[in-house]
């Protein structure tokens, strides 16, 4: 019955957005271009766990603890503001599955709540009235709606998808939407359990020209945009930039204070040094194609704390931004489809005893099938449990020793060829015309060292 009422406010609302629809759409490397271009904005850490001095707090807690007395979003964009920050992104619903705006979803709502008014509206009204851009972070994992590992129902995804069009319809064009509690090694809900194809092109569909950020940087390689069109560093999870090398475009986000969500001690306690997140962080940052998002958290009342307006204000005294940043690297297109790959069969000519063919479709970039150092040519193939369409493989190496090879695939018994040209690097990405077949295979015929495969995927990928 809930699957029926989900989809039906999914097609209903989907109705309620033809301005949003028929606005120009962007090409996605203009939209990386003009995100990295924003440089600076506040992430607003704002939800349940404000009131109950815990990040994770019970997922039971009543909606009737939201209840913040003088709530003023024009305080935060008018801190905003006097940073020179160029936009914000409210925590919409975290880990705990409260939402703070009018869903028609779930009664674990604001509505609910003693404050009864939607945060997201007045946040958006607030942010636009100063001409800062609004992003909008949602959070996956919802222990509150058991939306956790093991446990995704086909009604669950419904739900995602329902209050992602909610977000995505009322509240005008939304720059960006981050996305957390997903594929991560806390979180467990895979991109298979939640369809990440499928929530891309919704997003898509919804507005053309938003971003979709994955907080997802720690497990994928950082030469290539896997499942996101942001590639994103937390660094307070130890998700740190190379400022050097970095191609992609980026984000890296860190709170002022020393957790996401407002504690009691925050008002005694010192802020973050606003001299060294302009000189180490904002401007080194920026010189990297990576925006900074810096987290504020307001307190109970719905205000920024005074220390942290303080800080804010200092920051927008030392730095302003000099324009739009150089042009992008180009890269390629994100990889956004299911991996058939993952966790299939696998085979391959001779490995290193502790380096075998199971390693290279693992999930998992920090293992790697490596070839026996005798073995002068190399091989190492993935058996699908059926035959597939698909239309692009990627390989990623554990190192870059790999200098000419052959891609194929097994179409009845028969192997034929695949392009593969001659592509170099620890990522890389072939496209091509669909084929099917139930077998794909790398046959490597020069390499400087001994090669190392970490992952091979094999996707087909929506036109």
């Amino acid at each position: 019955m809930k699957q029926q009422f989900f989809s039906r406010l999914l097609a209903g609302v989907l109705c309620l957005s033809p301005a949003i629809l028929s606005a120009q759409s962007k090409s996605l490397s203009t939209l990386q271009q003009q995100f990295v271009d924003l440089r600076f904005g506040m992430f607003i850490h704002f939800n349940i766990p404000t009131f109950m001095d815990q990040d994770w707090p019970d997922p039971e807690t009543p909606a009737t603890a939201f209840n913040p007395t003088k709530l003023d979003c024009n305080q935060w964009a008018t801190t905003a503001k006097a940073a020179n920050m160029s936009y914000g992104c409210l925590t919409t619903k975290h880990h705990s599955g409260f939402c703070i705006w009018d869903t028609k979803t779930t009664d674990y709502n604001v509505m609910n709540s003693p404050l009864k008014r939607d945060v997201v509206k007045e946040y958006v009204t607030a942010f636009r009235a100063k001409g800062l851009k609004v992003m909008l972070y949602y959070s996956i994992l919802d222990t509150h709606h058991k939306l956790r590992p093991h446990g995704i129902t086909r009604q669950d995804i419904e739900m995602i998808k329902a209050q992602l069009t909610e977000l995505l319809t009322n509240y005008g064009e939304i720059t960006a939407l981050i996305i957390d509690g997903w594929d991560a090694p806390w979180s467990r809900i895979s991109y298979e359990d939640v369809p990440f194809d499928d929530i891309y092109h919704l997003v898509k569909t919804l507005q053309p020209n938003c971003l979709l950020m994955d907080l997802n940087a720690a497990k994928y390689p950082t030469d290539a945009l896997f499942y996101t069109d942001i590639k994103s560093y937390e660094q307070g999870a130890g998700q740190h930039i190379s400022k050097e090398s970095n191609q992609l475009p980026a984000l890296s986000c860190l709170p002022i204070n020393q957790n996401w969500f407002w504690k009691k001690s925050f008002p005694t306690t010192p802020v973050k040094d606003p001299v060294k997140l302009v000189n180490d962080n904002l401007v080194q940052l920026n010189k990297a194609w990576c925006n900074f998002i810096l987290n504020v958290a307001p307190n109970r009342e719905g205000l920024i704390d005074d220390n942290a307006v303080a800080a804010l204000t200092q920051m927008g005294k030392m730095w302003k931004p000099a324009g739009p940043l150089p042009a992008l690297p180009k890269g390629a297109a994100p990889i956004t489809a299911q991996n058939f790959a993952k966790f299939q069969y696998s085979n391959s000519s001779w490995s290193d005893d502790m380096n075998i063919m199971d390693f290279a479709n693992d999930d998992n970039f920090r293992t790697s099938w490596q070839s026996n150092a005798e073995v002068k040519q190399p091989w190492y193939e993935v058996d699908f449990d059926r035959e597939k369409d698909f239309n692009m493989v990627t390989i990623v190496e554990d190192g870059d020793h790999i200098k000419k090879y052959q891609l194929e695939y097994n179409d009845g018994g028969v192997w034929k060829p695949l392009p593969a040209g001659v592509q170099q690097g620890r990522v890389r990405i072939h496209r091509f015309d669909a084929v099917r077949g139930g077998k794909v295979r790398i046959k490597i015929e020069e390499s400087s060292a001994p090669p190392a495969i970490a992952e091979l995927g094999v996707y087909d990928e929506r036109k």
